[in-house]
């Protein structure tokens, strides 16, 4: 009996052991490679999922790249995650990538998210409430709108290719988030008009007094650019990482969180892995979902493991 008995204990220590083992994430799955386009909102929420890695014994790296660039880099396999395809203004960035099956959906981690034109509300107030109504002061406007990186302003180059809009001769000036957000807050000061584009989540909400432009269906989408944001990975991503690919489907955010963790990076001017660090420990409740079912990079509890490593 005793020797059955030692038998069967051994075979689950056996068992527990081989388990353990398979638990831990496969070696090509250390490092973690995401992109994001020098936006805000996906620079924190990138910010957020380095220290999640980070903690877990991953090795994150994030770059910063175009849209088109940061596709091209999950087709060849050089992008492993994008955190941040916003439905429907990344649509046609999307598309290709969607119907050769070499970029995949993991989960919509933002809902109530919106994105399209904006004037300052004296504008809006001078009559310019529509896409329509730009031409009509093409000459105040100095036929110009504000855009933010090259690359990701494509929707903007549509409007103005529109023959029905009136915008022949417009262009698009390209900088950054930064520097679009600089020239609103110039002209506001001065009283000028402008048009940019505007989105949220985004501190510009309360920092601007501003107005979102109608007939933009067209090229947004409905409901002043009504948008969802998804995480997106390369083909095969989550077969071959499936730890990584349980907190992907777990990681999820809301406009009011976005808005504050944004401006720790624009007002307190924080680099992204110091505003996702400063939000997880003002928001250590999150962890509990985010890392639900998540273990570390060799196999050992998750939730556990980022509050020690964080001092939580």
């Amino acid at each position: 009996m005793r020797s059955i008995l030692g038998i069967g204990v051994s075979l689950a220590a056996l068992v527990i052991t081989t388990h353990s083992a398979s638990a831990a994430e496969a070696e090509e799955c250390k490092v973690v490679r995401m992109a994001e386009p020098g936006w805000n909102d996906l620079a924190f929420t990138t910010g957020i999922a380095n220290v999640l890695f980070e903690a877990l014994g991953y090795q994150p790296q994030s770059s910063v790249l175009g849209i088109n660039v940061i596709y091209e880099g999950m087709k060849n396999r050089d992008v492993d995650l994008f955190l941040g395809y916003w439905n429907p203004a990344m649509v046609t960035y999307f598309e290709p990538y969607k119907k050769d099956g070499s970029v995949e959906d993991v989960r919509v981690n933002l809902e109530g998210a919106k994105y399209t034109f904006a004037v300052p509300t004296y504008v809006w107030d001078a009559g310019v409430k529509d896409f329509s109504d730009l031409h009509k002061f093409a000459d105040k406007f100095g036929k110009k709108m504000y855009g933010i990186e090259p690359g990701s302003n494509q929707l903007m180059m549509d409007a103005i290719a529109d023959p029905t809009l009136g915008l022949a001769g417009w262009q698009v000036v390209e900088s950054s988030e930064a520097g679009m957000l600089s020239e609103v807050g110039f002209e506001i000061k001065e009283k000028q008009f402008i048009v940019f584009q505007g989105w949220a989540p985004h501190p510009m909400n309360t920092m601007y007094d501003f107005k979102y432009l109608t007939g933009g269906d067209k090229f947004y989408g409905p409901n002043f650019g009504a948008a969802t944001v998804t995480t997106q990975v390369r083909k095969g991503y989550l077969q071959q990482c499936p730890n990584v690919g349980r907190l992907l489907k777990n990681l999820a955010f809301d406009i009011d969180f976005e808005n504050v963790g944004m401006g720790y990076l624009i007002n307190d001017g924080m680099k992204p892995e110091e505003a996702g660090l400063r939000a997880i420990t003002l928001n250590k409740g999150r962890l509990d979902a985010w890392l639900a079912g998540v273990t570390t990079f060799d196999g050992k509890p998750g939730l556990a493991a980022v509050k020690e490593t964080l001092g939580l």
